[in-house]
């Protein structure tokens, strides 16, 4: 497949698969180094096989007299890809790698976080001392108390009279 039919371009999989295999890199190096017929040290199917990874991955092109060459633009144009990132909906907004990113500073929303981590993290009726709670919510903040906090004032984690347990509420 040459890079011309190919609509969507390079593509970093293909050229780290095509690097990945040891036949195609020593061909790739060789070519780099102004090889323009097969490269030497790899022979029969096994260059054919890493000369036809190299061609579809765009790292090396056929020149107008059937000569290998390395391409000029492959690593720019990689480059200058982006990524497609989907739109982030709901609470998945406020998080990065599952961690809190930000709280929002809308009220709602903010409740619907924490009543998000609280429906992942602590089973309804559970009882756990704080240390347990603490030790569940590190996952999503290093801070804990702040995070807890919240919980406790939206309602969506409540505290025993005494303090010394915390609970998901089961009508929650």
């Amino acid at each position: 497949m040459s890079r011309e039919t190919r609509q969507s371009g390079p593509h970093w999989r293909r050229v780290m698969a095509a690097l990945a295999n040891r036949d195609a890199r020593t061909a790739y190096a060789q070519i780099v180094l102004g090889a323009t017929d097969v490269p030497s040290g790899v022979h029969g199917q096994r260059r054919d096989r890493a000369v036809a990874a190299l061609l579809d991955a765009g790292l090396v092109e056929r020149t107008a007299g059937n000569e290998l060459e390395a391409s000029e633009s492959i690593f720019h144009d990689l480059l200058t890809q982006q990524p497609k990132r989907q739109p982030q909906t709901g609470v998945a907004r406020f998080m990065r790698l599952g961690r809190i990113d930000r709280y929002p500073a809308n009220q709602a929303e903010r409740r619907e976080l924490l009543a998000w981590i609280a429906g992942e993290t602590f089973e309804p009726g559970e009882e756990l001392t704080e240390r347990k709670v603490n030790e569940r919510l590190l996952s999503y903040t290093d801070d804990v108390v702040l995070l807890r906090r919240y919980m406790i004032d939206f309602g969506v984690l409540d505290r025993t009279p005494s303090g010394s347990a915390y609970f998901r509420p089961k009508d929650r």
